[in-house]
């Protein structure tokens, strides 16, 4: 007989879904709604998402229950999250709230209900290999999230179902119009984790005041005023204000490195980026999904949600980190994400970018 299983609802038609898979299968469902920030204002809509939650618990027949984890979030996830800021990083929450939230509180909170499962929304595949509980990518390469996935805990993913691996999200949207969930068609969440779609730079100043110093190009020319260094991540484009500068060719720019030590930000234009490209990185300590490895080995990574992946050695170091080099030179490598580490398909584990090797007087942080 199927085993018993809670699904995290979060009022969404990916949760949904996987809640109405897993009931038509033969298991026992119940579903439990998570809420993590409670800040109540105008981009907030957890009241709204709990509410659409309860419709699609009723409409299965399958009972709901509610926690909040709001003062955990905080010390587990925000809190380092504020931290990796002031040191000038750009960090990921989503894959620290999936480790110590998600996959950590509310799945112990599952088991505590009495189900020896717990489900979710993701688009991921987990299989059981020879090795223990493996992690896969999706079947639809544009939706999979492994990448916000890697640092489950691995006893943790042999708990865990993930119902829509194997589907695309128009399959999803049909299954659930058909099934009359009225979620079918409701619009995407996108944003961070906690602070959903509300105006970036304006939330991260009422934690992080700015400090204004100078954007300059790498020889040292002053271009403009930056509004503080938190505020800019490697690679970005927008919200810089350069406009035509004298002397320059008519191209974008782009933010190639942070020098915290002259509260400088560098950047350069488009037929310059390569400047600061990097052929290697070094990545903090390396959780492992599979076997651990302590010898060279190739495999594809991913140091952004959705980029393609790419080819590189893994020199795994003594210290439980590892240099990564590059068949191609990658752009934007930031330190505070994450390098993810692929083998026909399986995610491997992976770790934080510390730092990008780059041939230049300007290295950024």
């Amino acid at each position: 007989m199927p085993a018993s299983v809670i699904v995290g609802l979060s009022g969404g038609v990916d949760s949904a879904v996987a809640a109405l898979l897993l009931r038509d299968a033969g298991h026992e469902v119940q579903g439990l709604y998570m809420s993590n920030w409670e800040e109540q204002d105008a981009y907030c809509t957890n009241a709204q998402d709990y509410q659409d939650a309860r419709v699609v618990a009723h409409e299965l027949g399958i009972v709901l229950h509610r926690v909040s984890f709001a003062e955990q979030y905080r010390a587990r996830v925000f809190d380092s999250f504020l931290q990796d800021y002031r040191a000038g990083r750009t960090p990921n929450p989503d894959v620290l709230c999936n480790r110590e939230i998600k996959f950590g509180l509310c799945l112990r909170y599952a088991a505590r209900l009495g189900a020896p499962l717990f489900a979710t929304g993701h688009y991921a595949r987990r299989a059981d290999s020879a090795d223990g509980p493996a992690l896969f990518q999706a079947r639809d390469p544009g939706k999979d999230q492994s990448y916000f996935l890697h640092a489950i805990e691995r006893a943790s993913l042999a708990k865990v179902r993930f119902p829509l691996g194997e589907l695309c999200k128009d399959e999803v949207r049909e299954r659930a119009r058909r099934a009359g969930l009225p979620v079918h068609d409701k619009p995407d969440s996108t944003g961070i984790c906690f602070i959903g779609e509300r105006p970036f730079a304006q939330f991260l100043e009422r934690y992080l005041p700015g400090t204004p110093g100078s954007i300059e190009t790498p020889e040292g020319r002053v271009l403009a005023r930056h509004r503080g260094l938190h505020f800019y991540t490697l690679g970005q484009r927008a919200g810089l204000q350069l406009g035509g500068a004298r002397g320059c060719a008519a191209e974008p720019w782009y933010v190639a490195a942070k020098d915290p030590a002259r509260n400088a930000l560098i950047v350069v234009q488009r037929h310059a980026r390569h400047q600061f490209e990097a052929r290697s990185l070094t990545v903090g300590p390396l959780h492992w999904l599979c076997t651990v490895r302590a010898t060279p080995f190739r495999a594809e990574v991913r140091l952004r949600h959705r980029q393609p992946l790419q080819a590189a050695r893994v020199r795994p170091g003594i210290d439980g980190g590892a240099r990564l080099e590059f068949d191609e030179p990658q752009q934007a490598a930031t330190p505070g994400q994450y390098a993810v580490l692929y083998e026909q398909g399986r995610c491997l584990g992976g770790g934080v970018i510390l730092e990008p090797h780059i041939e230049d007087a300007v290295r950024p942080i």
